[in-house]
């Protein structure tokens, strides 16, 4: 019965990442009844659901970490190539876009993300293990990250939430040498820090239960990714015209299409991270959840940074009062959570709260 089911399987992760980029085709730019509505959302998910699974085989192939950066890096550059068109067609009515969408991918990552792979793997096993130096040295990159282009913005000399262009460019450099000094470190200096490991404390350096795909499939695996990933995308981004019309209609405000799209966009790493947590791999769930905060920061600032050469109107990254306390709050906990190399429960839980809090402050400023 394996075969069979192993080759249904792989029908449909293969026929579905194209029927939905056909239904992105003929569904871009334009305004949708609301069955089509429906049709796009199911392509919309069954996309996800084929991404994570080729995903999984490109891990299996190349080994943690470098599977979960595939996911992470290729998620984040179909992000950051749907921000600057939709800031470039839109103009300063999408001047926030690119600080609400990278504050949206750190607190889902960094809580969303993290909370529930903590809680599966601490469900588990009564506690979920993880590498302390590699889980810390993620975090305090994404410490680091965040506050030089999120938080800095509100105190320098210039009027309002944005740098001078002189400004810009250092964060954006900064950004852009932090992210690659982390990927250097994570896949070659001290891979190992970067490694599943065992209740005992010893390193998982393979999984053990299968042996990997060839290489025509792992490459056949890769293009298949991409292409959900785009499917992924871009099917969020043609639904959001009926998402922003209900938030409207709802009196909420319009950041929840933001969160809402972001939501979408991450769903492929989020199943991924708790996948990997429910095989008692809680440090491939890490990975994909901090690396992809990285990936946000770390390729989005340099992208919009480059653009607003061309781009009209000011590009506000400063966060305000209360995102600042809920980034505050999420580094702390965050560090807290992973000095000890375990967590329970309570410590997924926790994360789960501010991840809560964030969604809820942002129907309810």
């Amino acid at each position: 019965m394996r075969a069979p089911s192993r080759a249904l399987a792989a029908q449909w992760t293969t026929a579905v990442p194209v029927v939905a980029v056909v239904a992105l085709i003929f569904s871009w730019g334009r305004e949708l009844p609301v069955f089509a509505v429906v049709l796009v959302a199911l392509c919309l998910a069954g996309a996800v659901l084929a991404a994570v699974h080729h995903a999984e085989v490109i891990a299996h192939r190349v080994g943690e970490p470098f599977g979960s950066l595939v996911l992470a890096v290729a998620v984040t550059v179909i992000e950051v190539a749907l921000i600057v068109t939709l800031m470039a067609d839109g103009g300063s009515k999408y001047s926030s876009l690119a600080r609400d969408t990278v504050f949206a991918a750190v607190m889902i990552t960094c809580n969303g993300i993290v909370g529930l792979s903590l809680l599966v793997g601490a469900v588990r096993r009564g506690f979920a293990v993880f590498n302390a130096e590699g889980s810390g040295t993620a975090l305090s990159a994404v410490a680091a990250l965040s506050t030089l282009t999120l938080v800095l913005p509100r105190f320098t000399k210039k009027p309002g939430p944005e740098f001078s262009g002189p400004q810009l460019a250092f964060a954006a450099i900064a950004s852009l040498c932090l992210y690659g000094l982390f990927v250097a470190v994570q896949t070659v200096r001290h891979r190992d820090y970067f490694l599943p490991v065992t209740q005992e404390g010893e390193i998982q350096d393979e999984e053990g239960h299968a042996p990997p795909p060839g290489r025509r499939a792992a490459l056949l695996s890769l293009a298949l990714l991409l292409v959900a990933l785009i499917a992924v995308v871009g099917n969020a981004k043609a639904i959001s015209p009926t998402l922003e019309s209900g938030v409207e209609a709802a009196g909420l405000p319009h950041a929840v299409v933001g969160v809402v799209i972001a939501l979408l966009v991450l769903l492929p790493e989020t199943l991924a991270a708790v996948r990997a947590a429910r095989r008692d791999r809680v440090q491939t769930s890490l990975n994909l959840g901090l690396g992809s905060a990285m990936a946000s920061i770390g390729l989005t600032i340099p992208a919009i940074a480059l653009a607003s050469i061309w781009l009209t109107g000011p590009l506000l990254l400063g966060l305000g009062a209360t995102h600042m306390v809920l980034l505050a709050l999420t580094l702390v906990v965050g560090a807290l959570t992973i000095v000890p190399g375990r967590a329970t429960l309570m410590q997924g839980g926790i994360h789960l709260a501010i991840f809560a809090a964030f969604v809820f402050l942002a129907v309810s400023p």
